[in-house]
C-alpha cells in the first residue's frame, strides 16, 4: 500500500501527528510517497484544522484575515522551521530575525481558570484575532526546540521514501521509523521480499 493511502487511512484529519513534538508535526504537514509531495495544507480550512487538533483556535469567530493568508502565511512558517532546524541539526548558526516575527506577532496576556477539579491554573491565551493567535503557538514550539530541544534526537524517517520527522524520546534514543504502522512495516516487508527472493535464486 502505497504511504499516501496509509496516511490518509490513519489520519483522516490530514496530516499525522507521529512528530512528538509540535515543531515535527508542523514540518510534517508535507510528506512524500513515491518521489511525490503530498501537501496536507491546501486551504485555510486545513490550516485551521490541524491548528484545531493541537487546542489552537482563533481568538474571535469573525476573524479579520484576508482570503488565503492564513495558508500562505503557515506555508511560510512550515520552510522558515524546516530551515532553522535542518541548520540546528548541521551545527550552522541561523539567521533567527524571521522567526521573531512570528514571535513578536503573537500577543498573550496572562489568564487564571480553574480546571476540572475546580484548581486554579495560570496559562498565556491570546487576546486577539490575528495571524499571531494561530501562528504564534507554533512558531514558540519551533522557538522551544531550538532553545532546549537535543537535536541528536530530532530526526527523520530511515526509510528512503519518507521525508517525515519526528522527536526520539524513547528510552534508547533508538528510533528509526516515523512510524512502525507506516515505515517500519514497509521496511520489513521488503526485508522479507528480499530474503525470499535470494532463498529462491539459491
Amino acid at each position: 500500500m502505497a504511504i499516501s493511502a496509509i496516511l490518509h487511512e490513519e489520519t483522516q484529519t490530514g496530516a499525522p501527528m507521529l512528530g512528538d513534538h509540535l515543531a515535527m508535526d508542523l514540518l510534517n504537514t508535507e510528506a512524500r510517497d513515491n518521489d511525490q509531495a503530498i501537501e496536507f495544507w491546501n486551504s485555510d480550512a486545513e490550516v485551521l484544522q490541524w491548528l484545531a487538533r493541537y487546542g489552537i483556535a482563533p481568538a474571535a469567530e469573525n476573524s479579520s484575515l484576508a482570503p488565503t493568508e492564513l495558508l500562505t502565511q503557515a506555508k511560510t512558517l512550515r520552510t522558515l522551521a524546516r530551515k532553522l532546524i535542518t541548520e540546528f541539526k548541521e551545527e550552522k548558526t541561523p539567521d533567527i530575525n524571521e522567526l521573531n516575527q512570528y514571535l513578536h506577532a503573537f500577543d498573550t496576556a496572562p489568564h487564571l481558570a480553574r480546571d476540572a477539579e475546580g484548581k486554579l491554573t495560570l496559562s498565556r491565551v491570546s487576546h486577539t484575532d490575528s495571524m499571531g493567535s494561530l501562528l504564534g503557538p507554533v512558531a514558540e514550539a519551533v522557538a522551544q526546540l531550538l532553545v532546549e530541544g537535543n537535536f541528536d534526537l530530532v530526526k527523520q524517517c530511515e526509510h528512503p521514501d519518507c521525508v517525515l520527522w519526528f522527536y526520539d524520546r524513547t528510552k534508547a534514543h533508538k528510533r528509526r521509523w516515523c512510524s512502525m504502522a507506516l515505515c517500519g512495516n514497509r521496511h520489513k516487508a521488503a526485508q522479507f521480499r528480499k530474503r525470499s527472493s535470494s532463498s529462491d535464486s539459491v
